[in-house]
């Protein structure tokens, strides 16, 4: 039997002796890396935490002993490790195990992480909520140097630092390495701290903590060092006891060091030094292309995929701001650290000096582009949906409040997919159509997109485009940059009784629900500002009218248009269709799409669930 086999949760791993760890954790490798092989998922950053994660669970007491993970996409050694080992072939699967800590999931998931930076503020909070009952248990925040540029960390290494007597470490996972390549003044300071590494062993702290034969070898090491960066300096300023940087593949420096920092009092800082893809050479080498990965064979490693028939709304976007930007000079590209899932690289490669990527820093994106527009430059932000929401205040008060000229391409609108809850984009038509002077549309089709993003471009203040995941229709795309008028839907399909106001992506699946009922389709196209006239039009010529909407339905284009009918005074009977009030999880989207019931075939159950009892309606059963 396997050892891997003998541990169904962390108490298991603890009866080991310690020299069965690094055959445990050779296992645990081979398992993750087959077994990602087959479902996809996160890769390269879960090869990089093994051991890590082995010994974290076999010197602390979890689950009393609390763990945070940031991020989240370094979990599933976790995962494998605290009971979940056979469920993991569901992994980011319809009704399986999610790629991210989940509470409701495991009692081991301590706090529920996909977005960054979170971990040191939660685990603090557990730690001062030991203290404050009495308890005496450990809170441990892993957080990996990309989430290290978010100004949450440090809103939270700041608070941590004064509370002198609480059980809380941070951990560093240092791999040189996010989603994207690191970036910033932040990076160029780590690379630095492991340039000094040996000075920092050789402090009086470094004693009662390092095991001898690297304390030994820091020693011998301490007069080559005395011209370098303290690595300590940053993080005790702020009041933590700094140690290492230790090798976080390096069990025999791990567990001696976790279990000498366990008897200690007061905010520590442990560095560790890990390796992205850690122990496959295709994802050591390539860690970007493994960070996220298809299904694959691991003896060949993932082939370049056959360009598809159809472009993602991504690749439109690419395309878009590269030709925009040889069309004008004043353009700038700025993205929180997703130059690769927002489609940037080739604009990057074409136009480095009005490239930015400033980390992950989604706040700080938002009000650097509200800066550079009031120098008479035209910032294009590339962020997710689900990323917006952490940069609201800045999109209010430092963007809409001052009308400045700043395009939004909000990428991953709508659900998501494998990744679920946390990244899906249900909400940005209801928190951006509320904001003043904001523009909000919504494309049909991968051509209408190219067309929203020349409009939005051209408005004279903030505009937002909100696109899926994924690839559109197959809609040809004209070259030309050209644009829509503001405020203006079209009619796509002309029937009888029922109008359907179809937003963005339900368009098409509105189409083919009309075709059940013979109904009008308009693709409205904006959310705001919605084109009233049309409306008007729509409920003067139907008995009814529908809306239908990628996103929440409280506060949602559908809203939208019940405002306009009730400020225009008019009463028609109205049905909001849209996600639904809870959080969806993770799943193919086709199927998460029909069981919310906004495919065709949903879409017009609905319809006839609602008004199906109407004597008026007509129903084009052929």
């Amino acid at each position: 039997m396997k050892l891997l086999d003998t541990i169904n949760n962390p108490a298991d791993l603890r009866k080991l002796p310690r020299h069965q760890l690094t055959p445990l954790a050779e296992e645990l490798r081979s398992f993750l890396l087959d077994s990602v092989s087959k479902t996809g998922g996160h890769l390269s950053s879960n090869l990089g935490t093994v051991e890590l994660t082995v010994a974290l669970h076999y010197v602390f007491n979890t689950p009393q002993d609390r763990i945070v993970w940031d991020v989240g996409h370094q979990t599933y050694s976790h995962k494998i490790l605290t009971g979940r080992r056979d469920k993991f072939h569901t992994l980011r699967q319809f009704d399986g195990i999610s790629g991210f800590p989940r509470r409701v999931e495991s009692e081991y998931d301590t706090f529920g992480t996909a977005h960054s930076s979170t971990s040191i503020s939660a685990a603090l909070g557990m730690a001062m909520g030991a203290k404050i009952k009495g308890e005496h248990r450990h809170s441990i925040a892993v957080i990996g140097d990309g989430s290290m540029t978010a100004g949450m960390a440090f809103e939270a290494l700041n608070n941590a630092g004064v509370e002198k007597d609480c059980n809380l470490l941070v951990i560093l996972n240092d791999n040189d390495m996010s989603i994207s390549p690191p970036v910033g003044a932040l990076n160029r300071y780590l690379a630095r701290l492991m340039s000094g590494q040996f000075y920092a062993a050789s402090k009086n702290v470094a004693k009662s903590v390092l095991p001898a034969p690297l304390l030994e070898v820091a020693k011998r090491l301490e007069e080559h060092a005395k011209g370098m960066v303290v690595p300590a300096t940053m993080f005790e300023e702020l009041g933590f006891n700094y140690i290492g940087p230790i090798d976080g593949h390096d069990l025999d420096s791990l567990i001696p060091t976790l279990q000498n920092i366990k008897q200690l009092k007061g905010p520590q800082f442990l560095h560790v030094v890990t390796r992205k893809g850690q122990g496959y050479k295709l994802a050591e080498a390539e860690p970007i292309l493994y960070h996220g990965t298809p299904k694959f064979n691991p003896a060949e490693g993932i082939k370049p995929a056959l360009a598809p028939s159809k472009k993602t709304y991504t690749e439109v976007f690419g395309d878009w701001l590269c030709d925009m930007a040889k069309a004008d000079k004043r353009l700038v590209g700025i993205t929180p650290a997703m130059r690769e899932g927002s489609g940037m690289v080739r604009f990057d490669k074409e136009y480095p000096e009005r490239y930015f990527d400033v980390g992950i820093a989604e706040q700080h994106s938002v009000t650097f582009g509200a800066g550079l527009a009031c120098e008479g430059l035209k910032p294009v932000v590339a962020i997710y949906s689900t990323f917006l929401q952490r940069a609201y205040d800045q999109l209010i008060h430092d963007v809409a409040l001052q009308d400045l000229d700043v395009t939004f391409a909000l990428d991953r609108a709508g659900l998501v997919g494998a990744d679920g809850a946390t990244h899906a984009g249900n909400y940005d038509l209801a928190y951006l159509r509320c904001i003043p002077n904001m523009v909000v549309m919504a494309p049909s089709d991968e051509n209408e997109c190219r067309q929203m993003l020349t409009t939005a471009y051209h408005y004279p203040g903030p505009a937002a485009v909100r696109y899926p995941r994924g690839a559109g229709i197959g809609a040809a795309i004209q070259q030309e940059l050209t644009s829509l008028p503001i405020g203006k839907g079209e009619i796509r399909r002309k029937g009888q009784k029922i109008a359907i106001l179809a937003f963005g992506s339900m368009v098409a699946p509105c189409m083919g629900a009309a075709d059940l009922l013979n109904a009008t389709v308009a693709n409205m196209r904006y959310v705001k500002p919605l084109d009233v006239e049309l409306v008007k039009q729509l409920a003067a010529e139907h008995d009814y009218l529908v809306t239908v909407e990628e996103g929440c339905i409280m506060g949602g284009a559908g809203a939208a248009v019940a405002e306009a009918l009730s400020a225009e005074g008019i009463c028609k009977p109205i049905q909001m269709l849209g996600l639904p009030d809870k959080f969806i999880d993770h799943g193919d989207p086709a199927k998460l799409l029909a069981l919310v019931g906004l495919d065709a075939a949903g879409i017009a159950a609905s319809i006839k669930a609602r008004f199906g009892d109407e004597p008026r309606l007509v129903v084009n059963n052929g």
